[in-house]
């Protein structure tokens, strides 16, 4: 069934709407919670509040892309999830390194003196936009769906030391970016 087919199943508060956008996406969400919570149990219960999510959501929104709408919602409540199971420890090896490739860009954005975070975002895709296929799809692979290093390699048929240098020149790039936008510490 096509995304907008599916709307309109949620538009008319058909409950057959949540079965159908569960079989055509769920693999999908499925890798974006597993990524964060490295959890099967966690990992369905994310995907059980993102159906509901959505439910409540559309309407009145009307995602443009549906897949990016769930996949949107499935990383905040991963990530939410994970702030609760880690907030008197400390956070596994993979989500530590993740954090700590990112801490270089410490991006802050108070109401005095920085860009809102639309702009912020806006900021970004522009950088994304920019880059060609292959480094777009690893630096998104990295730092929005938490691949690790290793199954992005695997994925691009490169060396993981090869993931790790491409990264590195990216961040480099945007950390530049950010700077000449002010938006870094």
């Amino acid at each position: 069934m096509r995304d907008n087919e599916i709307i309109s199943l949620f538009e008319m508060r058909d409950e057959h709407a949540i079965e159908v956008l569960s079989d055509k996406y769920h693999p999908y969400c499925y890798k974006i919670a597993w990524n964060l919570l490295a959890n099967r149990e966690d990992s369905e219960e994310c995907l059980n509040d993102t159906w509901f999510s959505v439910w409540s959501l559309i309407p009145p929104k009307k995602p443009s892309v549906l897949s990016h709408f769930c996949g949107r919602i499935t990383r905040n409540l991963s990530i939410d999830r994970l702030r609760k199971k880690y907030a008197d420890r400390r956070p596994d090896v993979h989500m530590a390194d993740i954090l700590g490739e990112m801490d270089q860009l410490r991006v802050t954005y108070t109401i005095e003196d920085q860009l809102a975070e639309k702009e912020l975002l806006e900021i970004i895709n522009d950088f994304l936009e920019k880059m060609d296929a292959e480094d777009r799809d690893i630096f998104v692979r990295r730092y929005w769906f938490f691949d690790s290093v290793s199954a992005i390699a695997k994925r691009h048929a490169m060396s993981v030391g090869s993931v790790k240098m491409n990264l590195y020149r990216n961040r480099k790039k945007l950390l530049k970016v950010l700077e000449k936008e002010g938006k870094h510490l």
